[in-house]
């Protein structure tokens, strides 16, 4: 006995698709910006500059003194005057002790005594040098800056957007077949 066959013949389904793009326009208007700067606040605080000149020395070397200065000098030169004279006269003493031993001290001394010094002559008038004492203290100064911040304000706008959308258009150029049949002779031709 011989078994039919089964004779398939499928067609296979054809799609047709179009396409439409979707569109899309996206518009961002700019954003109201408004910016404030307030001015800083700056504080200057300046010390004035200070110049001292001292002409006290130079004054003093022209022999233009204060009363209270000659007076400390003529203390000053009266103690030293008297220290001298107190030392020349116990050497002198000290000399004329021992005269016994010869030598002729009251003669040299009466030559020494008796004829003065000699005057020193000089020019009174010009100041030594460095005698004027100047000091500058230069001013400060202080400067304050107190920063102000910025104000800003800003309104932002929301984006237009315009959107298309697309379209996909699907069509049925052929439908999907299956034919089956049965083959009911056989091999050789021959029906069973």
């Amino acid at each position: 006995m011989q078994i039919p066959r089964l004779l398939m013949q499928q067609t296979y389904a054809k799609l047709q698709m179009s396409t439409t793009p979707s569109g899309q326009e996206v518009e961002q208007p700019r954003a109201d910006l408004e910016i404030q700067q307030p001015r800083a606040v700056m504080n200057i605080t300046r010390t004035p500059s200070k110049l001292t000149i001292d002409q006290t020395e130079a004054f003093a070397d022209m022999d233009i003194k204060s009363i209270f200065r000659r007076s400390e000098e003529w203390a000053a030169e009266g103690k030293r005057a008297v220290g001298e004279g107190m030392g020349r006269r116990a050497e002198e003493g000290s000399e004329l002790i021992k005269i016994e031993d010869g030598g002729n001290a009251i003669a040299e001394y009466a030559k020494i005594n008796g004829s003065p010094p000699a005057k020193q002559f000089t020019i009174g008038v010009i100041p030594s040098y460095f005698s004027v004492k100047i000091h500058y203290q230069p001013s400060e100064v202080q400067i304050d800056v107190e920063p102000q911040k910025a104000i800003i304000e800003a309104t932002p706008h929301k984006p237009i957007v315009n959107y298309q959308p697309g379209k996909v258009n699907i069509d049925m150029l052929q439908y999907p077949e299956l034919k089956i049949e049965v083959d009911e002779t056989g091999q050789n031709g021959d029906k069973v």
